[in-house]
């Protein structure tokens, strides 16, 4: 009997996408710009799997298309995709751009975090005292088993970069207005397409399109 016990782990539902739609999803290698609102897509594909959520398939979908490798394939010419693998016209030069600031920003928090870790392990070891020199050992002991040496401890991840945005109100909100979205520790870029009462439609540069309430639009 088929086992329907429904996937949580964001990594194993990438993998179940990369076996379910390989012409869309790329597990390795150069990936394939999405096709705009593929979420809905997704979302109706998998309506009648017990296997995955929509809430576990956007975690999923969020996470592939911030990784280097997907930004990375964003560029001038790239064509977008479907689930099929069908193409859905080239990308903006909007999307293009924010895709490469959005990169490089990423980039470059990984390496001052590097460049502080590093730093910090030097200074910890230069704190270290020093050892006095060991008197020469007899000969029967000079076979013994050196002792192991101290690592230093593994430095703290520096903190979060707070970013200066503030929740809107409804009423400063319309169709076609460029915001952020409070998704995760970040907020992503976007444009509303719809505001119906209190849920507005935000589609992510990344071609995503999410529906949260006001207090999560930053400006």
């Amino acid at each position: 009997m088929e086992s329907t016990e429904k996937l949580t782990d964001t990594n194993a539902i990438l993998a179940y996408l990369y076996e379910t739609f390989p012409l869309c999803f790329v597990a390795e290698g150069e990936t394939k710009p999405l096709k705009i609102g593929l979420f809905q897509d997704l979302a109706e594909r998998l309506a009648d799997d017990s296997k995955v959520s929509k809430t576990q398939l956007r975690v999923a979908l969020r996470r592939y298309t911030s990784s280097w490798r997907y930004l990375k394939c964003i560029k001038a010419g790239a064509v977008r995709v479907d689930l099929d693998g069908n193409p859905c016209g080239e990308l903006e030069q909007e999307h293009i751009d924010h895709a490469q600031a959005t990169l490089k920003e990423s980039q470059d928090k990984a390496k001052a975090k590097r460049a502080e870790r590093s730093k910090d392990e030097g200074d910890a070891a230069d704190k270290a005292p020093r050892k006095p020199k060991r008197k020469p050992q007899p000969q029967a002991r000079r076979d013994a088993k050196p002792a192991a040496k101290d690592k230093p401890k593994a430095a703290p991840k520096a903190p979060a970069v707070p970013v200066n945005l503030v929740p809107a109100k409804l009423e400063e909100l319309k169709v076609a207005q460029r915001v952020n979205v409070k998704l995760g520790m970040s907020p992503v870029a976007g444009s509303i397409v719809d505001i119906n009462k209190g849920d507005v439609h935000v589609q992510l540069d990344s071609g995503l399109t999410v529906k949260v309430r006001a207090e999560y639009i930053l400006l």
